[in-house]
């Protein structure tokens, strides 16, 4: 049984952008930077991909042979299936003492950022997991115009709000044993891991494609 497993969920569909874990990024299938990264951390002893696509599993069995194709079962393959249901079904398959769950869609990740929260998370016996955030000072409202995390009579600089944590869905580090109990990537102690908006981008609508891509290029020198 390894110590740490990182689990990838890829559909093949894709509503808000079609074909996104596989389009191409900068050149390259955008699913292949997140793989890259998870297998230059030395603390994760397997990367396993579960997906329903044919592309993804011909593209991947190509260019990482080492990392562990999932063919996702029929009654697992649509959108409105909750995404712990997808984990515990991987989890069952290849079982591990840690899982860290990501995506395909934050390309952005950098290797040393996932090796640190592994290592934060291994040595901390406060929390019994662990999920990445951005820090977010802004004015919020809700719909009925009432404030959220401001007064409007006293109007501060947004740099002086109270900081608020967006989840942004990079990164999240779960014992088996914690998961098992809640049926939850994230438990009822969770510790929140601050990631830079520089890392943090999550592709969720074709303009992001066009965001992550910018930022991508611009890494590589290009």
């Amino acid at each position: 049984m390894a110590e740490v497993v990182a689990l990838v969920p890829m559909r093949h569909e894709s509503e808000r952008v079609p074909g996104k874990n596989y389009r191409l990024v900068a050149g390259r299938p955008l699913y292949a930077y997140i793989l890259e990264s998870l297998l230059q951390c030395p603390e994760i002893g397997g990367v396993v991909v579960d997906t329903d696509s044919p592309v993804i599993r011909e593209g991947v069995a190509t260019s990482y042979p080492s990392v562990v194709l999932l063919e996702r079962p029929e009654y697992l393959r649509a959108g409105e299936i909750p995404v712990n249901v997808i984990l515990q079904h991987d989890m069952e398959t290849v079982p591990a003492e840690l899982y860290l769950q990501t995506h395909s869609t934050n390309p952005l990740l950098r290797p040393q950022t996932i090796s640190r929260a592994i290592n934060e998370f291994r040595e901390d016996r406060e929390h019994d997991s662990l999920f990445s955030v951005t820090p977010f000072q802004d004015r919020l409202w809700f719909p009925d115009a009432r404030p959220v995390n401001h007064d409007p009579r006293h109007l501060l600089r947004t740099q002086d709000l109270p900081a608020l944590y967006l989840e942004n869905s990079c990164l999240y580090l779960f014992r088996q044993e914690t998961f098992l109990k809640n049926l939850n990537r994230i438990g009822t102690a969770p510790r929140l891991f601050l990631i830079g908006p520089e890392e943090a981008w999550d592709v969720d609508e074709e303009v992001d494609l066009l965001v992550v891509e910018t930022l991508l290029r611009k890494r590589a020198g290009g």
